[in-house]
């Protein structure tokens, strides 16, 4: 009988979370959720010289940002606990000493210099080496050297490392869920080490204990650890794990925008576009990195972008809310091969999303950027310019520049559209139109039929020079929203007013 549906998320809190591991996260929770499994946060601490302060709480921050919810973790607890490999580092040592007692791994006493100068030698011939059942009895370690005297070494406290011992001639496979059987020979894997010398486990002996004790039943990760599945796979079958050993699915990676080479903050810094998903203020450097949350993404618009890179559902449905997701989530349909990031199809996704949100809810981001620049105007006003803009954003960042003159009247006026629109005998018309505000009722269909029917039309004037500088007298440039659509929402008064100072400003040109 298939065993519950249990998985987990291991990062390491060495810096800021990349957004593939994100991915990996947001994977590994359809996956739970759809076969109404659980989820499990898992923090691998056991390279203590690489930890950075603070990556914790960055990486449980971002995550729930993002909606992907844990069952069980660092952060809640849990029936398999603890959840951060530090505080679980008395067991390792058993499982260790467990291998070396039945044959599959041994003590190595190689001083660092005594590695280089091995690699040094080989180098010189034209080889690379590798600690390996070619190697290992030319080196110092428990299967080349007496009994009594690897006794004696340890009892003086002589540092040491534990390394897997791979038996020669094997064939190891690998059976993926998303590349099907991977095979690698023995002989071209090296004796990896399991246990260091500062009494910490690897990654490779911490990683397979905890998916055992924690009965994970499914590892779903990137593929850059495909290497090492097959010692994952040998220290299940070494500890007697098989049968309740996972099914492994390995991710394909991020790719560069051009699609050459893994998605790097490089490529973020180079494109303009943040890799991580919130800001990161390195503790060691100052540096900042910018966040998909600060730049305005909303959590939906990222979960949907990543969700697509890499997986399909099938369909040519596009926008696909969490629940869809979990619905159509299929390991089968994940690619083997790399996605590229495409950094408009992002902004796209975002846009969307967006506009998916109330005129209540945008206007809710715009109230900062309002405060900022001192404007005061009332919530209704404030919503019905939301209702009327947010089509044209693709951040919330963009809504200042995209409305502000509804709140500012122009001081100045663009040179190229002045000197493409605005031609001689302009003024004119725009205090004929001026005339028509003041006169005609102040409805949408009377001023449409009194300026653009009647006057323009019935005149047989430029419908565009005409419309254009009325529009950069009323907005100071010629972009927005359909114009009368704007006087009504400016008003009579202050509509009149703008116009007028565009006159006295720009005045009339000549030829």
């Amino acid at each position: 009988m298939e065993r519950p549906v249990r998985v987990r998320f291991a990062p390491s809190p060495t810096g800021p979370l990349h957004i593939g591991g994100v991915r990996t996260a947001l994977y590994n929770y359809l996956f739970a959720r759809q076969n109404g499994g659980k989820m499990i946060l898992r923090i691998e601490d056991t390279d203590q010289t690489r930890f950075v302060p603070g990556a914790e709480q960055y990486i449980i921050e971002a995550l729930t940002w993002l909606g992907i919810e844990f069952d069980e973790g660092v952060h809640i607890g849990g029936p398999f606990g603890p959840y951060r490999q530090s505080d679980r580092k008395p067991m390792y040592r058993e499982y260790a000493d467990q291998l070396i007692r039945d044959g599959w791994a041994y003590y190595a006493f190689d001083k660092p210099e005594a590695l280089e100068a091995k690699r040094k030698e080989f180098e010189s011939q034209k080889k690379t080496f590798q600690y390996d059942c070619n190697t290992r009895s030319e080196m110092e370690n428990s299967l080349s050297l007496p009994e009594d005297e690897v006794q004696r070494r340890i009892e003086s406290g002589e540092p040491y490392v534990v390394r897997f011992k791979f038996p020669a001639h094997t064939e190891i496979t690998v059976h993926d869920l998303i590349r099907g059987d991977v095979t690698m020979n023995s002989d071209l894997l090296d004796d990896k080490v399991l246990f260091k010398s500062d009494g910490m486990p690897t990654y490779h002996l911490a990683n397979i204990v905890d998916d055992h004790t924690m009965e994970i039943s499914h590892v779903i990760r990137g593929e850059e650890w495909l290497p090492s599945a097959p010692l994952h796979v040998m220290l299940y079958k070494a500890f007697g794990w098989e049968d309740t050993m996972p099914h492994f699915a390995h991710l394909p990676l991020l790719l560069k925008p051009e699609g050459n080479g893994k998605l790097s903050k490089r490529d973020g810094d180079r494109l303009g576009f943040p890799v991580f998903p919130l800001d990161w203020h390195d503790p060691k450097s100052g540096e900042l990195s910018s966040g998909y949350r600060e730049k305005g993404y909303m959590p939906a618009a990222v979960v949907n972008i990543l969700a697509l890179l890499g997986w399909n559902p099938g369909t040519e449905q596009e926008i696909l809310s969490m629940e869809e997701l979990i619905k159509l989530f299929n390991i089968e349909h994940i690619s083997k091969s790399g996605a590229k990031f495409n950094v408009e199809k992002a902004k796209w996704f975002n846009h969307e999303y967006l506009q998916m949100e109330s005129d209540e809810a945008i206007a809710d981001m715009f109230e900062p950027q309002l405060k900022a620049h001192n404007i005061t105007a009332s919530r209704d006003y404030v919503v019905k310019v939301c209702g009327m803009m947010k089509e044209r954003l693709n951040f919330p960042s963009e809504l200042w520049d995209t409305c502000c003159y509804f709140f500012e009247a122009p001081t100045e006026y663009d040179p190229a559209a002045i000197k493409k629109r605005w031609k001689p005998g302009m003024t004119t018309h725009m205090n004929k139109i001026i005339e028509i505000l003041e006169t005609v009722p102040f409805e949408y269909e009377k001023l449409h039929t009194a300026i653009l029917d009647e006057y323009i039309v019935g005149n047989q004037l430029n419908m565009g020079q005409i419309m254009n500088s009325l529009r950069l007298a009323v907005v100071g440039k010629t972009v927005g929203p359909d114009m009368l659509t704007l006087v009504m929402v400016l008003g009579k008064d202050e509509t009149i007013k703008r116009v007028r100072r565009a006159i006295e400003v720009i005045g009339e040109v000549e030829n």
